[in-house]
């Protein structure tokens, strides 16, 4: 581990570099060149740390190299060297996204005085200023301001407000809606000059959506770009010499629409806005993620003309404009900038991660007492699980591990859907398995016992970091979704003897389950859709039997889905969830909410309760390949009949189902 001191800062002071320090690094070419009169102004953001300020995966509880603020720091402390001036700003979304969060929240709490880990780790690094993200919100206004009155820095919001004025200038807003820190410039001559430096923040106006049972009756949210036209004239007046948007807010389409969740890339077309800090969307601009995209020009990184960073997430990157300033008179002006995000990782090739930097020990001991408290609690009991979660025949039977997943879904979906155009919509619940064997073999299985479930079997239960999903589709869609679902298995004739089941090209994260209907799988007919969801036999019906509550599902009949994020993108070209079907984009991932379901539940039912299963074909039987571990569950599985039938290939355990 590396070991650089972080001093102690006030909020007025400028970090600057002396020259002997200057002269043991490269400068960059702004502060190398600057004239006298002219100044390198070093701009820095982290966006969407998450609560992740060492580089650990608590749900899998393991060290990692793709994230941690402590990483993060190593940039810090080198872009600081690099430049004459620096300011380093956070862009939202740090108080909540890991297990050292919810421990903070739903275990130690928030007293007067008390400080949080990530605001430590803040103070630590010397932040300047901070915006609040929407996630700021999930734990309570009450644990919000108690957090923050910890921070040794600024933190600003314009679009949270109490009581709302005439004009978002007239708001009694829920914390500062902009700061004018006054610093000192040193130009190219070594002289110093002040400077006033304008930091504005917004957050996504759907918070009042996302965290209602928090917000609603206490603060409202206004539009970000119509709030950004009102104050940054103020702004201006009030002697603001250079204004920067904090803005926790994706970029989405170049014109402004009314609420815009993504609104930073028409948040460039606001007058006098010199650089956008942006993010929420847990990626990282510039690059081709956005290429060819209305208002962005990359080559020159910027948003409507104005420059514009997004950092990544979890400290994966750290964003950096540089400006290039030049005195006139009594006012700067900007003459050039240049953009760069700093990762903390590589990807390599073979998909073998690469750590680029190391930890700082200072960071990592500022907050090292809350991890140790955070790893025991992982480790320990949230709740109890009084049946056993396990997938080992979640491909051909209903699935506790599976149905936790859909009941956690449905239960956050039916409070998103709350007061809103689809509340009283049948909402229904898909879900699939990731641990099912395959080419992560006989070992590659969820399987958590009944009696007490740690967060970090929530990993064992959700790989991935998805975020949570609904989407509105007809019953046609719905029955089509199933029937692309269907495609893990091969066709079996009836009467047939030992054929195989499954299909070996199709993965099981696209074998979603529906849950909130019932139907079964009809094994005599071919597969509608081919492995990459292009329909191969239009006439094709594995489906049969689609019921919701008792009755047949009808073409026109709507319902609302919960699923995840790439579900609902298209990933898998599932029919109903190519994107254009979306009506809710939570800002949660799937494992928070099913860490939320056990914690608020205490003791969770996840027993199958076989909505479907394969349509009966006497004299006909199919052998499946699972782990050896899977002889325990055996005869405990809904609605199949499965004995042993040997060993299978590498390792597998082979079972026979009478269908």
């Amino acid at each position: 581990m590396s070991k650089r001191h972080f001093p102690a800062m006030s909020r007025r002071q400028f970090l600057t570099t002396t020259a002997a320090s200057a002269s043991l690094v490269m400068l960059h070419p702004f502060s190398a060149r600057a004239a006298a009169n002219q100044a390198h102004l070093r701009l820095m953001e982290t966006t969407d740390l998450h609560v992740h300020v060492f580089p650990y995966d608590y749900y899998a509880d393991k060290p990692v190299d793709t994230v941690g603020l402590a990483r993060t720091a190593a940039h810090i402390a080198d872009i600081r060297s690099e430049a004459t001036n620096s300011l380093l700003l956070d862009n939202g979304d740090f108080l909540q996204g890991n297990p050292m969060g919810d421990y903070i929240a739903y275990e130690r709490g928030m007293k007067d005085g008390d400080m949080h880990p990530v605001i430590t780790a803040m103070n630590t690094l010397g932040f300047d200023a901070s915006t609040l993200g929407n996630h700021e919100f999930n734990y309570g206004l009450d644990f919000l301001a108690k957090s923050l009155a910890g921070a040794n820095y600024p933190v600003v919001s314009a679009n949270v407000v109490k009581e709302q004025g005439a004009d978002p200038t007239k708001d009694v807003t829920l914390i500062k809606p902009y700061v004018i820190l006054d610093r000192e410039l040193t130009d190219g001559a070594g002289n110093t000059h002040p400077i006033r430096v304008g930091i504005i923040g917004f957050v996504p106006p759907q918070i009042m959506n996302w965290d209602r049972k928090h917000l609603e009756g206490n603060v409202t949210a206004r539009d970000i770009v119509e709030t950004a036209r009102a104050y940054v004239p103020q702004m201006k007046e009030e002697g603001a010499d250079v204004v920067i948007a904090l803005s926790h807010s994706g970029i989405g389409a170049a014109e402004a629409e009314d609420m815009m969740e993504n609104a930073s890339n028409a948040l460039g077309g606001v007058d006098c806005f010199d650089a956008i800090m942006t993010g929420h969307s847990h990626l990282v601009f510039p690059s081709p993620a956005y290429e060819s995209q209305a208002g962005v020009d990359l080559a020159n990184a910027t948003l409507r003309g104005t420059p514009a960073v997004m950092g990544g997430f979890w400290g994966s990157h750290l964003g950096v404009i540089d400006l290039l300033l030049e005195r006139d008179g009594n006012e700067w002006r900007v003459l050039n900038h240049s953009v760069e995000t700093r990762p903390i990782s590589k990807r390599e090739e073979d998909r073998s991660v690469t750590a680029l930097v190391e930890s700082e020990d200072e960071v990592l001991d500022s907050v090292r007492d809350v991890h140790e408290e955070t790893l025991a609690y992982v480790r320990r009991a949230v709740g109890k699980t009084d049946a056993p979660l396990h997938s080992y025949f979640a491909l051909v039977a209903d699935d506790p591990s599976v149905q936790i997943v859909s009941q956690a879904q449905r239960w956050y979906i039916e409070q998103m859907m709350k007061g809103t155009e689809y509340e009283g919509l049948p909402i229904l619940s898909a879900a699939a398995p990731f641990k099912a064997g395959g080419r992560g073999g006989p070992d590659y299985y969820t399987d958590v016992p009944v009696g007490d479930v740690a967060i970090k079997n929530v990993a064992d239960l959700y790989l991935y970091p998805n975020t949570v999903r609904a989407v509105k589709v007809t019953g046609a869609q719905l029955k089509d979704w199933l029937e692309r679902s269907a495609g893990m298995f091969n066709q079996v004739p009836e009467g047939a003897d030992d054929v195989v089941l499954l299909n070996p090209d199709f993965p099981s994260y696209n074998f979603d389950v529906v849950d909130g209907v019932t139907y079964q799988i009809d094994l005599s007919e071919p597969s509608k859709f081919d492995r990459e969801g292009n329909v191969v036999n239009p006439d094709a019906n594995r489906i049969v039997n689609l019921e919701y509550e008792g009755m047949p599902v009808k073409p026109d009949q709507e319902f609302v889905i919960a699923t995840n994020n790439y579900r609902a993108s298209g990933g898998g070209s599932f029919p109903g969830a190519k994107g254009d079907t979306v009506i809710f984009e939570g800002p949660d991932t799937n494992r928070d909410v099913i860490v939320r379901y056990i914690v608020e539940q205490g003791t969770v039912n996840p027993k199958a309760d076989g909505n479907w299963t394969f349509k009966s074909m006497p004299g006909t039987t199919v052998l499946f390949d699972t782990g050896p571990k899977a002889a325990e569950y055996a005869d405990k599985v809904p609605g199949v009949v499965i004995s042993p039938a040997g060993e299978g290939p590498d390792g597998f355990a082979r079972f026979r189902i009478e269908l």
